[in-house]
């Protein structure tokens, strides 16, 4: 029978790859699947606290994990799912494949069977990221139409050609966005692509037609097998791929001297590997899980006709609009009031952990891995999670977890909508998240937009003592709306772009307040993208802290940065390395004495770069005084103790911060 102490009220689920889900799960007779381990907690929640304990081992899933209210702790009971000991089973929504046999010789290409009609926008290869095939093209080889593209230089004729034009997309990388618009049809050198993506692709701002910084920006010919191993840049990786959905095939080049029989190629079949949600009237409660590791899903929004039409950091454009004019490809580059009445609309990248309707939810010690899209998602928008339902999420602890080898980012908290600002109803609120020494190293692989920690309206998102690498955008952004949803407005965007046209000019301060960012180490990021900061923010984030942060290694790019609407922020005691600028304000061009971006406070910071962007004005509410310039590195003492408690902490110095502690 199950383990139980009678005393302490406890009851222990055990589940083992070898188990057999009609024995009870006790230790000696332990269940085999995590659904049935689900089932059991059910029997014993109400009047126990339940452990389920996961012996090492691999437990596919065949469609993702949903857990309700009534999966939870009932009253002041607690669930916890971990793992055995020292062991790190792993939740999977892949598998492994088998059976390759030699395709192409010349071009190392092998070939395999999948089961007919399943696709995927990642493959790995010994658990590291392969590549989907691809060319860089320059946006002078091509002109854009209102419906696609025209090939404009002759050396890519070849297009004309391809197999299967229905598979091929144009990747487009601006100054802050990262865009996919699949083909529909080829014909010659002209290329019609899919809707609604290209017309969601092509107006707005940083688009595919009319990026900002046309000379930074980059075009890619993307999922084509004719061009496996056709790129010379020495970015490319060794394993490329291609998925032929309906004739069940993957093909896979190979690197030189390697031997296919060696290598593990894993397949992603899920889109998300749990869905953790109530009602906002009635959120699932007293969760934990620790020590596991969650892996291979790929979400497949890009590949719809919708594609991913990004705006910046997950957010995308799905929706049709009424009101798009026609020649929106080529004069709405740089927005316009049709493109503003959108902003309400965005969506999320589903992550492929969702959280959403929650209160009291612990992720400790495990592993975020091998993801095909964000790893984990806190009170998103209901139309990012499998359950419907959305935001509603507080009392979260994201501790001592790894994430890396994510196509997405590592962890997104919040929404972008209406009832993320202006909640209709106050449990919708996110309050009290701490997402606080992690280690996140190779993130956003594939939407290199995405930051690798998000917050967006969250009132008391905590961030503290991580160490983040490998990213191309930012490590961490905070806040939302540029100022648009903020109390009265962002009179940038009512004077040159009409937003108030369609969009309300709330009286009222949105739920983003008392934000908390110190302590982290962050290094190696901004690798792709010149926009962003290494820390940035968006709106008014009251008794906001960004405090005691080590960055270093991101070139010429910026350190810190408040962005559009930015107000009552103190930056202080951080030790900046850089390049660039170490300390960057958007207070909107020639609007600076508007008050958009205003209150801010840098005092007390070490930097090595001498360059600060923005209006740092006294008399507009801004002031960076007191700081300490070190061009040579030479840091002092109090700088070094910064740099030396930066990063994750001992365990002993890492327990959650109390709320009167703040």
């Amino acid at each position: 029978m199950l383990s139980a102490n009678a005393a302490a009220a406890q009851t222990m689920i055990h589940v083992a790859p070898g188990g057999d889900d009609r024995n009870p799960g006790s230790a000696a007779r332990p269940v085999k699947t995590l659904p049935r381990a689900q089932a059991l907690v059910r029997d014993h929640n109400r009047r126990d606290d339940v452990i389920v304990e996961i012996a090492g081992g691999v437990y596919r899933l065949d469609q993702p994990l949903v857990f309700k209210a009534a999966d939870g702790g009932q009253g002041d009971h607690s669930v916890t799912w971990r793992a055995k000991d020292a062991d790190r089973p792993v939740v999977s929504g892949g598998f492994d494949v088998s059976g390759f046999t030699l395709f192409d010789e010349d071009r190392r290409i092998y070939v395999a069977d999948l089961p007919k009609g399943l696709d995927a926008r990642q493959v790995w290869v010994n658990d590291t990221l392969a590549e989907r095939p691809w060319l860089e093209i320059r946006h002078s080889d091509v002109s854009f139409t209102a419906t696609g593209l025209q090939i404009t230089n002759p050396d890519l004729a070849f297009i004309g050609s391809l197999q299967h034009p229905e598979r091929l997309e144009i990747e487009a990388t601006g100054f802050f966005t990262d865009r996919f618009s699949p083909v529909a049809s080829i014909s010659g050198t002209t290329l019609t692509m899919q809707q609604p993506a290209w017309d969601n692709n092509t107006w707005g701002y940083d688009t595919i037609s009319k990026p900002i910084f046309p000379d930074d920006s980059r075009l890619f010919l993307v999922n084509a097998p004719e061009l496996i191993g056709k790129t010379n840049d020495w970015h490319a990786k060794p394993y490329q791929w291609f998925i032929d959905p309906k004739a069940g095939k993957l093909y896979l080049r190979i690197a030189q001297d390697d031997d296919i029989a060696r290598l593990r190629v894993t397949i992603p079949a899920l889109p998300a590997l749990m869905s953790i949600s109530g009602t906002p009237e009635a959120p699932i409660r007293n969760l934990s899980f620790s020590g596991l590791r969650f892996s291979y899903t790929s979400w497949m929004g890009p590949s719809e006709s919708t594609g991913y039409a990004n705006q910046q950091s997950g957010a995308f454009l799905k929706d049709v609009s009424s009101i798009r004019p026609a020649d929106a490809w080529s004069s709405c580059g740089w927005g316009c009031p049709e493109f503003e009445s959108m902003r309400q609309l965005w969506h999320q990248i589903p992550a492929a952990v969702q959280v959403a309707a929650a209160h009291n939810i612990v992720f400790e010690n495990n592993h975020f891995t091998q993801l095909g899209q964000i790893a984990l998602g806190l009170g998103n928008e209901a139309n990012a999670n499998l359950s419907g339902v959305g935001l509603a999420v507080q009392d979260v602890r994201v501790s001592r977890n790894h994430f890396g080898v994510l196509s997405g980012s590592a962890i997104m908290a919040g929404g972008v909508r209406l009832d993320a600002h202006h909640p209709t109803d106050p449990n919708l609120i996110l309050r009290n998240i701490e997402i606080a020494d992690n280690v996140i190293a190779g993130v956003s692989q594939d939407y290199k937009d995405n930051a690798a920690i998000l917050t967006t309206y969250v009132d008391g998102a905590r961030i503290l003592h991580n160490d983040i690498t490998d990213a191309p955008y930012d490590a961490v952004a905070v806040g939302w709306g540029w100022g648009y949803n903020d109390a009265g407005g962002n009179p940038n965007y009512d004077q040159n772009q009409k937003g108030y046209l369609y969009n309300t000019r709330f009286t009222t301060p949105t739920t983003l307040r008392n934000t908390l960012i110190e302590g982290n180490r962050i290094h190696g990021v901004k690798t792709w993208y010149m926009d962003g900061g290494a820390i940035y923010n968006l709106s008014a984030n009251p008794n906001a802290i960004i405090r005691g942060n080590h960055i270093f290694d991101i070139r010429d790019k910026i350190g810190v940065y408040l962005d559009e609407g930015s107000k009552h922020f103190t930056v202080t005691g951080n030790v900046i390395d850089t390049q660039g600028k170490w300390l960057n304000i958007n207070t909107a061009g020639r609007m600076y004495d508007r008050g958009i971006s205003t209150d801010n406070r840098a005092t007390g910071n070490w930097h090595n770069s001498l360059r600060t962007g923005g209006r740092w004005l006294a008399r507009i509410g801004n002031t960076a005084e007191g700081n300490f310039l070190y061009p040579a590195r030479d840091w002092p003492a109090e700088a070094r103790a910064v740099m030396d408690d930066a990063g994750p902490r001992p365990i002993a110095e890492s327990a959650p911060v109390a709320e009167s502690a703040r």
